[in-house]
């Protein structure tokens, strides 16, 4: 297989995408956040001192979406027609579960928008919550699925 990002020489470049029909495409992806009871309770409370941190996670999380291409240096810019991000509150294990689905029309997939967004999100929340405790772990961040284009349908199954 060979690697797109690569010219003949050994140089990186951006692959061009220019002759790629435009077909909608999108993609979700997860992640967690193991936190302490401490931390759990005080995020599911909105009691920490910084803020609403779902609300404020959820938002860095679509923000990052858009700023993908400046992150990430062979992403093309894309113009997103969607980014959504939800939490899921795992009490019995003390876990955050993040999900960001992104969507758009054009010559590319969206999975690194989707996977940026999920970082980012869960890095706002430790962000947020490190006064409290900073042993939270981050973890298990991967593409769920995505859809379109040439390389067609993908879903992630556990091995």
């Amino acid at each position: 297989m060979d690697l797109t990002h690569f010219d003949k020489q050994g140089n990186a470049r951006m692959v061009d995408v220019s002759g790629k029909e435009i077909t909608t495409r999108t993609a979700a992806a997860e992640g967690y956040i193991s936190v302490s009871r401490e931390v759990f309770e005080a995020v599911a409370g909105r009691t920490v001192a910084k803020g609403d941190v779902l609300t404020v996670a959820q938002t860095a999380g679509i923000m990052a979406c858009k700023k993908t291409s400046e992150l990430i240096p062979m992403c093309h810019p894309l113009s997103l027609t969607n980014a959504a991000l939800t939490f899921e509150m795992l009490e019995d294990t003390c876990r955050i579960k993040a999900v960001c689905t992104v969507r758009t029309d054009g010559r590319t997939g969206v999975e690194m928008e989707a996977l940026t967004g999920v970082s980012t999100a869960l890095l706002t929340i430790y962000d947020m919550c490190k006064a409290i405790d900073k042993r939270m772990i981050i973890s298990d961040i991967h593409l769920v699925e995505k859809h379109g284009g040439k390389s067609g349908d993908f879903f992630f199954e556990a091995e």
